[in-house]
């Protein structure tokens, strides 16, 4: 864990600060929640707190308390700028490095005079003024609420920030099933539901509203499942044309790879989906046991993330990448073999 600044930190917001809240690019429920939940519990502390994404976020997040407030750095631009330039302070959740961002708002920041204050799970942070990073610890959202513990202000924690956290933790530990969750995952979920989180709501919110088109894209995605059983590794990939002919919505492909993965005997697994938008072929990879994901995406793939989920991108086509990727699977067959191995 780095705890940098942190007393620093409690003295400057001891005064009413204009502060805004950053997420990354293609925010998650995990960006999401924790983004909105620190707006929701600065703003109880006499702060005015603006959360900027840099890009849209799914539908099903829409109803996140707060929501409406949020500005998308792309297609508000003015009022996203303004923020900027009149806080007192940066907040940067749920991401590592400022290219997270995308290039244009990495611009503005990267130019931002003033501090930032980071709070994040991923390996390998940028340094800045105000840190406060652990690996070990499953989502962003809960390090909002252990950041609001070290302030001895659990007290303030409403149904609004309550929903908000859930919601990040439910999302970034797959509804509580992925390694990273922890006994302190599952007693701060209770005194979320405590506080007025209302579980059965929140799943349905996020898990329970597909569109038609999503579940044929998803059925479209399982049928280009490919199963490399040498490797214990399994593939998906998903075309520009057969998001187009499925009506894609952002958010669509959300926890497409874990289907890969779900695969009996599979340790690895890999979706490709080609993104016309930015001209880049986006990858998600995933893994069981101890082989590292991360690592993977950072020798190879320009991406990085957890031990067991990691993001990355190529700027090849989608046949190269996938050849690529297949290509690379013999230099790492005994490590997939021995992934659950002492």
């Amino acid at each position: 864990m780095i705890l940098k600044g942190f007393e620093d930190l409690k003295i400057f917001l001891d005064k009413s600060r204009n502060i805004v809240i950053v997420g990354h690019r293609n925010p998650d429920g995990d960006a999401m929640g924790s983004t909105l939940a620190l707006k929701h519990y600065l703003d109880k502390k006499g702060h005015n707190a603006t959360v900027v994404v840099p890009n849209e976020y799914p539908e099903f997040l829409h109803w996140l308390p707060g929501s409406d407030t949020t500005y998308r750095f792309d297609w508000q631009n003015n009022q996203s700028q303004k923020a900027i330039k009149a806080s007192d302070l940066i907040f940067l959740l749920d991401f590592n490095t400022l290219h997270r961002v995308g290039s244009d708002m990495q611009k503005t920041l990267e130019k931002y005079p003033k501090d930032f204050a980071m709070i994040d799970h991923h390996q390998q942070p940028d340094d800045v003024k105000y840190m406060y990073s652990d690996v070990t610890i499953c989502s962003t959202s809960q390090m909002v609420y252990q950041f609001i513990e070290m302030n001895n202000d659990l007290d303030l924690i409403d149904a609004a920030i309550a929903t908000c956290l859930y919601t990040g933790i439910m999302t970034d530990t797959g509804s509580f099933r992925f390694r990273s969750t922890t006994s302190t995952t599952h007693r701060i979920i209770a005194d979320l539901i405590d506080k007025g989180a209302e579980n059965d709501k929140i799943h349905n919110n996020v898990y329970d509203a597909n569109s038609y088109n999503r579940l044929l894209l998803l059925g479209q995605a399982l049928s280009n499942l490919q199963i490399l059983p040498k490797y214990k590794t399994a593939y998906i990939t998903l075309t520009s044309e057969e998001k187009k002919r499925f009506d894609f919505q952002k958010g669509d492909t959300e926890g497409v790879v874990n289907y890969a993965l779900s695969l009996k005997g599979i340790i690895f697994a890999a979706i490709f989906i080609e993104d016309s938008e930015q001209g880049i072929i986006k990858i998600s990879f995933r893994s069981k046991g101890r082989f590292s994901v991360n690592q993977f995406s950072r020798n190879h793939f320009s991406g990085g993330g957890h031990d067991n989920a990691a993001g990355g991108r190529s700027e090849e086509s989608l046949a190269e990448t996938v050849t690529k990727f297949v290509n690379l699977l013999p230099q790492y067959q005994k490590e997939l073999e021995a992934s659950y191995e002492n």
